[in-house]
């Protein structure tokens, strides 16, 4: 299933694509694509619904986030190989692990705004993973049976804030708007290996990030058993996985950043596109 919320910010209803890639409102069936609603027994409920049934929603609604009531926003960092190299760092032996506020949240085609006095904001396609059945502890064999679901994500990161600025990484990644996902959350039943999809983004038409889950460091069963070490996972957290290379501080010969009045498009093999437009905050 493509499952998705479409509505002004703050209003989002739940919704499904059907065959015919048309929107049908949900909200007679769940209240919210979100928390409970994410569980293995309730995916299940929504396969048998008739999407046919349900009201289409008019294709100019606006896709909101694909996850409602976002318990944690947890990042990986430098989780690619070829990422790693061009920026001239090691590879790591653990994951690292960051965060985003949940302010940063917003929809797939949301503008995402400039920070005010920032020099190096920066672009970052991922592999989202959406957690359904809950738990602590999770053995990485088990851990695939643990997802819901996975969508994209554009992990945009304000470089000086991460790196010049002192203390964690968190500063360059949570502000308003950085956290852009969906426009679907696909389930896993439909995703037959999260560690063989291709994924890409432009920044104004310019191919900039051309890359394949295939070459994370650490895949998606590890993570999630890896996380569940140290914070329980539950219903509706989701997992930013990281970008493989091609963002704007890597870029040969001088880094490139992101300017108001810029349009990045971005997407990953079966999980959709995403279309923002950069603007001053």
């Amino acid at each position: 299933m493509k499952l998705l919320r479409f509505g002004a910010p703050g209003q989002e209803k739940p919704g499904a694509l059907d065959d015919r890639h048309i929107v049908r409102d949900l909200s007679s069936v769940i209240d919210d694509l979100a928390g409970d609603a994410l569980l293995p027994e309730a995916l299940a409920r929504l396969r048998d619904v008739d999407l046919t049934s349900l009201p289409a929603v008019p294709a100019d609604t606006r896709i909101g986030p694909c996850v409602g009531r976002i318990g944690k926003f947890v990042c990986i960092g430098l989780n690619y190989a070829d990422h790693a190299a061009e920026a001239g760092m090691p590879l790591p032996g653990e994951p690292i692990v960051f965060n985003k506020w949940l302010s940063a949240v917003v929809g797939p085609n949301d503008d995402v705004k400039i920070p005010r006095g920032s020099r190096k904001t920066d672009w970052e396609v991922e592999l989202g993973v959406v957690i359904g059945k809950g738990g602590a502890y999770i053995e990485e064999a088990d851990a695939l049976a643990h997802v819901a679901g996975y969508c994209i994500v554009n992990d945009v990161s304000e470089r000086s804030y991460q790196i010049e600025r002192g203390g964690t990484w968190d500063k360059g990644k949570g502000c308003d708007t950085f956290g852009p996902i969906g426009p679907w959350l696909v389930t896993a039943d439909e995703v037959a290996d999260p560690q063989r999809l291709a994924l890409w983004l432009e920044v104004d038409g310019t191919r900039h990030q051309n890359g394949n889950t295939s070459t994370m460091i650490f895949g998606v069963a590890h993570l999630v058993s890896y996380l569940s070490q140290f914070m329980s996972l539950q219903p509706g957290d989701v997992i930013a996985t990281g970008t493989p290379p091609g963002v704007g501080m890597g870029h040969k010969p001088e880094p490139v950043f992101l300017r108001a009045g810029q349009t990045m498009r971005l997407g990953i093999d079966g999980l959709g596109e995403q279309r923002q437009r950069t603007v001053d905050a």
